[in-house]
């Protein structure tokens, strides 16, 4: 085997340098891949409530993905829309790499409390209810912010004074019993026509109900408060 002159292996130490170098730098930039999520989650957190803030995990320095200049940012299924979550990082360029990156959203807003004991199975009122602000990423998902899920519903359980109220500690009530008497209103444009009918289903309010009328007819329509099928035209 030929061995190089001496002149000649300070060329080659140089030229390995410079592979090693352009190696090296031949990553993906973690600031424009943060300013993308950035952006990305400033759209995203608009329709949530409360004040909003966020912390967004970086790429490792020391990444081996090629560098890349337009990103799609998207939030993977079964992502949370807040707390200790992942959002997905997609490259749009010939690179096509995708990664998960870590992200801790953080909202502040009210939410519910029980303003006083609640015993099982009691229809929760105005009174019953209080609000006190706080995180939403370090209470359970299906936490309650707004009175309108609360009131009109029944406990399922016992809840104590200033306890956080849940979505799955409240049920809510059957406005139309099966084989009750409801008032059926059928509605259209600039006419509204009332009729009685017997229930053939139980509903809470805002579900479908079957109504059977006087005549042997089945109608469906939306169970209303007080024993009301609406039918729209």
């Amino acid at each position: 085997m030929r061995r190089l002159t001496p002149p000649l292996r300070p060329l080659f130490a140089f030229l390995a340098l410079c592979l090693v170098a352009t190696v090296t730098h031949a990553q993906q930039d973690p600031a424009p891949v943060k300013k993308a999520i950035e952006s990305w989650l400033k759209i995203q957190s608009k329709g949530l409530p409360g004040q909003v803030s966020y912390e967004i995990g970086g790429l490792d320095p020391g990444n081996q993905l090629a560098p890349c200049n337009s990103f799609d940012v998207s939030r993977p299924p079964g992502a949370q829309a807040w707390g200790r979550t992942n959002v997905m990082v997609r490259c749009l360029d010939t690179a096509g790499w995708r990664v998960h990156v870590p992200v801790h959203i953080r909202v502040k807003t009210d939410y519910l409390i029980s303003a006083r004991p609640i015993a099982q199975g009691q229809i929760v009122v105005e009174a019953d209810l209080a609000t006190q602000i706080g995180d939403l990423s370090d209470l359970p998902a299906n936490i309650l912010t707004e009175a309108s899920l609360a009131v009109g519903k029944a406990a399922t359980t016992s809840i104590l004074a200033g306890r956080p109220l849940r979505a799955d500690m409240l049920k809510a009530m059957q406005v139309v019993r099966q084989g009750q008497s409801v008032r059926v209103v059928s509605r259209g444009p600039g006419f509204s026509v009332s009729n009685e009918g017997r229930a053939l289903n139980n509903a809470v309010e805002g579900q479908v109900a079957q109504v059977r009328l006087g005549n042997g007819q089945v109608i469906s329509g939306i169970a209303k408060a007080g024993g009301m099928v609406e039918v729209a035209h």
